[in-house]
């Protein structure tokens, strides 16, 4: 079988009708699915069924035509190498799609002569974006801020204590720490890909203000930042070590305005919601903030792969400070942070935020 052979047929349903589609591999290239779908003979009869119903299909005196909004770091799939997955849509479709140049963002725009063409082309690049969306890094998530000067105090206290008292045990050293100007707790992630989802994310935010501020009875939360905990199964090998985080006097006010966070985001379509509940953590030590030997004598710190971690042995950090305080703070805000971001303080860049009181 050469490099050009399918090497995954799969099937995919999509409103409820069966495409079939397949994987192919060149040599050199990363594996790259191709999504313009191989008609079943029922070919015409499932055109004229297939419906679009997130986009207007207006009529024209030469057809139809649909125009929508895709971000540009998404438009080489709908391309495909050389142009192959367009024209492969466009002829199955017998419709025409318009796509801008790479790097500008613009909307795409599919004319054809039959509304069920449009209709079909438009269903087809929908999943398309959907898909390739799913595979793209998160670029933003909502947080709760715990960088309150207090709260980075009890933190450098249990650093240090950490540095002076474990160093010893295997793989703990000082890089795996957080920063403490961005101790946080994440909500849920998103993957925003150009100024237009940010800004649709911000207006989504706003939306909870309500029920933020009448969860929180208009003022902010006492929170106190007691304890650690393991991410994993084995304290001999961890990844991520974490500060528990309450209300204090034992409320689920903070556990309820995450939840109902995530459930809006969700339902927008914004963020995919992976559990019932949001495991509200406040990291300590992470392994992928490990500095890789690698790129030490250039001064900075390499990202490492989740494959390339080196765990740590948290046995006697758990043993000596499982109990540890870090403090008390008031929790009035939260926000929709950039990754890879640092602001004014030193905390994440606030694309939007919403206060409790």
């Amino acid at each position: 079988m050469s490099v050009m052979d399918v090497l995954r047929p799969a099937l995919i349903n999509i409103n409820g009708r069966i495409y079939r589609r397949n994987t192919v591999k060149e040599e050199h290239y990363e594996e790259e699915e191709d999504f313009s779908f191989i008609e079943t003979p029922e070919r015409e009869e499932l055109l004229d069924d297939e419906t679009c119903d997130s986009y207007n299909i207006e009529q024209t005196e030469k057809g139809y035509r649909c125009v929508f909004d895709v971000p540009s770091a998404l438009y080489k799939y709908i391309i495909g190498k050389k142009g192959e997955t367009r024209r492969r849509l466009e002829f199955d479709t017998k419709t025409s799609i318009s796509i801008p140049k790479q790097g500008v963002e613009g909307q795409i725009v599919i004319t054809g002569s039959q509304k069920s063409a449009v209709s079909s082309a438009v269903t087809r690049v929908e999943l398309l974006v959907e898909s390739f969306r799913k595979k793209q890094p998160f670029t933003h998530f909502l947080s709760f801020p715990l960088n309150d000067p207090k709260i980075q105090e009890g933190f450098l206290r249990f650093k240090d204590e950490v540095l002076l008292q474990c160093s010893q045990d295997y793989g703990v050293e000082e890089s795996i720490f957080q920063n403490p100007a961005k101790l946080h707790l994440t909500i849920g992630t998103l993957t925003l890909l150009n100024d237009m989802e940010v800004q649709k994310a911000c207006a989504y935010l706003q939306e909870c203000g309500s029920f933020i501020r009448d969860i929180a009875e208009g003022k902010p939360l006492l929170l106190e930042v007691t304890g650690i905990e393991y991410m994993n199964d084995d304290p001999a090998m961890v990844d991520v070590l974490y500060a528990k985080v309450n209300v204090k006097g034992g409320s689920d006010r903070l556990q309820t305005i995450a939840d109902r966070l995530v459930e809006h985001f969700a339902s927008s379509g914004l963020m995919v919601r992976e559990w019932d509940r949001v495991k509200l953590h406040g990291t300590v030590m992470n392994t992928l903030f490990r500095k890789d030997s690698a790129v030490k004598g250039t001064g900075g710190a390499g990202r490492l792969t989740t494959t390339e971690r080196e765990a740590f042995d948290a046995r006697n950090i758990l043993k000596k400070y499982g109990a540890y305080s870090f403090g008390q703070f008031e929790l009035n805000t939260v926000q929709l942070s950039q990754r890879y971001s640092t602001d004014c303080t030193g905390y994440y860049t606030a694309a939007g935020s919403i206060s409790f009181s």
